[in-house]
């Protein structure tokens, strides 16, 4: 028996949209990030880009459980000495680009390396419900629908 192992020329890749109003974002991100890998597929291959594309649609209305709305803090640095800067998930969801809540949330569940950052590039997160990718007739899943706890209570 030999070990089966995907060429780049046989990959097959799908579209999906997801539509993230009212679900918790690490679960969306987790389930994202095993689709872009290709690990959902029986031809998972490490080394190769075998994931699907994914759309991501009303990025800018997910809901955090608990008090993450106000006590999630995310961290960067400037650069420069003293240069931490944060800010609060609240802030982010409600400022200028609040798509960036998801694409960092998926791009910090996947493993850093160059295959990763080639297959975060099939990857479009738009915080409102349109999007520019209706030619390549994407297929809706509902994550909210997949278990109780993907989508936030009222």
């Amino acid at each position: 028996m030999k070990t089966f192992s995907q060429k780049p020329a046989d990959v097959t890749k799908d579209w999906i949209v997801i539509d993230a109003d009212g679900v918790v974002p690490g679960r969306l991100a987790s389930f994202v990030a095993i689709r872009l890998r290709g690990k959902h597929k029986p031809t998972f291959t490490p080394h190769v880009d075998d994931g699907d594309n994914v759309i991501i649609v009303n990025a800018g209305k997910v809901a955090f459980t608990g008090n993450k709305h106000e006590q999630k803090t995310y961290y960067w640095h400037t650069g420069y000495p003293g240069g931490i800067k944060e800010r609060t998930a609240r802030a982010l969801l409600e400022g200028r680009f609040p798509e960036r809540v998801m694409q960092k949330a998926i791009e910090r569940m996947m493993p850093g390396g160059p295959l990763s950052r080639r297959q975060l590039k099939n990857l479009h997160v738009y915080a409102g419900p349109e999007h520019k990718h209706e030619a390549q007739q994407p297929k809706a899943i509902d994550i909210a629908a997949l278990n109780p706890k993907n989508k936030r209570g009222a």
